[in-house]
């Protein structure tokens, strides 16, 4: 993600704070936050994170809405699983001086291999499948061969183990790995037996 402000035209304003600017944002299924990209004043920001954590107590937030195209999007934030990361002040931009804030589920940053679930935040319009992959061998307790990518990756999105996230709002696309052990140990143990997965990397190819 650029670490300079956007320009104001890809800037979508907060209803419940209409100081704070959201230039991307991705959310699951059930609009549950999984990544906000925010600009704000630092007492803007300061203010709209103390009430994420009051959550549903008086003047807290326990969802919030992105304006886009005239249209409110919902956006539900699980406090308990985020973190955040501030970025240094940026001066004489057409709002004045702004903090760029990352709030995001942590499993964006790492992997949880209790539960095999892992999210990939990727830039629009770069190529994702090498960093797919990077994170499949990394969640999965299994072992997964370098030259194995191809057919593993296809038995993954088959299995909607692998899933593009819908709802992206901004330069960023998301996916989700939700590995389902014991049915992708028993596909892989039918892919070995077929041939298909090999230890010799030139008998996958």
């Amino acid at each position: 993600m650029s670490d300079s402000p956007p320009p104001a035209s890809t800037l979508h304003p907060i209803d419940e704070c209409p100081d704070l600017y959201v230039d991307a944002c991705v959310c699951d299924e059930q609009r549950n936050l999984v990544f906000l990209s925010v600009w704000g004043r630092d007492t803007a920001l300061q203010e709209f994170l103390a009430r994420l954590q009051l959550g549903s107590a008086e003047n807290g937030l326990d969802q919030f809405h992105v304006t886009l195209n005239g249209h409110r999007l919902p956006v539900f934030p699980d406090i308990d699983r985020l973190e955040k990361r501030t970025t240094r002040q940026f001066r004489g931009t057409l709002f004045g001086s702004l903090l760029h804030l990352w709030l995001f589920d942590r499993r964006c940053a790492r992997p949880d291999r209790a539960n095999h679930v892992a999210y990939a935040l990727i830039e629009a319009g770069t190529g994702s499948t090498q960093r797919l992959w990077s994170l499949a061998m990394e969640t999965c307790p299994l072992p997964l061969l370098p030259h194995w990518r191809e057919p593993v990756m296809a038995v993954l999105a088959q299995h909607e183990m692998l899933q593009a996230l819908p709802g992206a709002l901004g330069p960023v696309t998301a996916w989700r790995l939700s590995l389902r052990i014991e049915l992708l140990e028993s596909l892989l143990g039918d892919l070995i037996r077929q041939g298909v997965l090999s230890t010799h990397a030139q008998a996958s190819a």
